[in-house]
């Protein structure tokens, strides 16, 4: 079995030492696109922040190819190759896209950078010298997203990249997740509120709720039992009434799973 991109064992997270999400186990592999789904609060963010090292874990480990990612130290997991486009995309809206690039080349040629960001999103072209600020939400995510690639990352965890652009947009963004994925064997991480989006562009699934893995499967599966996938939103008991309903249609290859609660 080749080693996981990226692989929690009982990850537990949070702030001032209270748990957010506790007993994560997840994994990507290689060239894997792999969605996190949740309730607002049930603790994706938390999870993101925790796998970049941004968040020291409050138990278990989080692991990139192997190497334990440090805690509290974001600067070393970059190094081992994870790494986070968070939510506000954290482009500087003073300075131009093109040196927004720049802040991000490690050692590259300039050039080079802008060569693989204008090739992911041609909508760039003719705008890097344009401040990020009077870039449109849809462009300023694919600076976002196109200075994370040009790091050549092994993990690259994208939270709510959706957030505020149209459908259309999401797609086509979403059309060059799935290419990154495939033709670089990055291993992608997924958080999104689209969840028909989300599954229909994933290979498989993780849903949280309440700080818990509650459901984990093939993306296309959980996609068909749509009643299981949103009752595992409300928590452990609407997933009990669920199964209930839902009749037994997945041979063992696609097996969905429901996570049994932590005591």
């Amino acid at each position: 079995m080749t080693t996981p991109a990226i692989n929690c064992q009982g990850l537990a997270a949070g702030y001032a030492g209270v748990p957010v999400v506790r007993n994560v186990d997840l994994r990507i592999e290689q060239g894997e696109v792999v969605a996190l789904l949740g309730a607002n609060g049930a603790g994706k963010t938390t999870t993101l922040l925790a796998m970049s090292g941004v968040l020291k874990p409050l138990g278990g480990r989080v692991e990139a190819l192997g190497a334990e990612i440090p805690g509290g130290e974001p600067h070393r997991a970059a190094r081992l190759g994870v790494c986070l486009v968070p939510d506000d995309r954290s482009v500087f809206h003073s300075l131009t896209a093109r040196e927004n690039l720049r802040l991000g080349t490690h050692g590259k040629p300039a050039t080079e950078v802008e060569r693989t960001v204008v090739e992911l999103f041609p909508a760039l072209e003719g705008k890097l010298n344009r401040r990020a600020g009077l870039l449109s939400g849809g462009e300023q995510q694919m600076l976002a997203l196109g200075r994370a690639v040009s790091m050549d990352p092994k993990v690259l965890l994208i939270d709510e990249m959706s957030l505020g652009l149209a459908p259309l947009i999401v797609k086509s963004m979403l059309d060059v997740v799935r290419r990154i994925a495939k033709d670089r064997g990055v291993a992608l991480l997924l958080v999104e509120q689209h969840v028909d989006l989300a599954l229909r562009y994933s290979d498989r699934a993780y849903v949280l709720a309440r700080g818990e893995i509650a459901l984990t499967g093939v993306s296309r599966d959980l996609a068909k039992d749509r009643h299981l996938l949103e009752s595992s939103y409300l928590g452990e008991e609407a997933i009990e009434e669920a199964i209930e309903d839902v009749q037994p249609s997945h041979n063992h290859d696609h097996e969905m799973t429901k996570r049994e609660p932590v005591q």
